[in-house]
């Protein structure tokens, strides 16, 4: 489905003699095809899942967000708004982010269905909240947050 949302978008950017879309889209797209490639390294004929598009695209916006700030920092505002616009077209892809406290409602949720009361269970409670919510989600902040919480032993 997002393949087939990305493939509409450049469509409609070429259309629309939109270079900046469709700059960012094809950016996108050869990503996509590299990590597919990679997956294919074992003989088969696999393509990445929609999770993991997702995820590329999470880490697509936040190798921007570092950029800009580098480029801010330097005084090169012109190369900042452009990686802020590109970050807006990628954002186009992913689902909605969850708010500050859905996201520490997800993390109870996940740790009082899996039990997970200590920091060995780190790892089963992210590898849940990645394939559950997948895109919605800083999963930097979320280890955080989790690591925090099974730390302190909070129920």
């Amino acid at each position: 489905m997002l393949r087939d949302d990305l493939n509409s978008a450049m469509k409609q950017a070429m259309k629309a003699k939109d270079t900046k879309v469709l700059g960012t889209i094809r950016l996108v797209n050869a990503a996509i095809k590299a990590k597919d490639i990679e997956a294919r390294s074992d003989g088969s004929d696999a393509q990445i899942s929609e999770a993991e598009i997702q995820s590329l695209l999470t880490k697509m916006i936040k190798q921007r967000q570092d950029s800009i700030a580098i480029f801010r920092e330097n005084g090169r505002d012109q190369q900042a708004d452009d990686e802020q616009d590109e970050i807006a077209i990628i954002e186009r892809f992913l689902p909605e982010q969850m708010t500050d406290d859905e996201v520490q409602d997800a993390i109870e949720a996940v740790c009082g269905e899996l039990e997970a009361s200590s920091i060995k269970d780190m790892g089963p409670v992210m590898n849940t909240l990645r394939e559950r919510y997948a895109g919605q989600m800083d999963m930097g902040k979320v280890s955080g947050l989790l690591k925090a919480r099974l730390m302190g032993g909070a129920s």
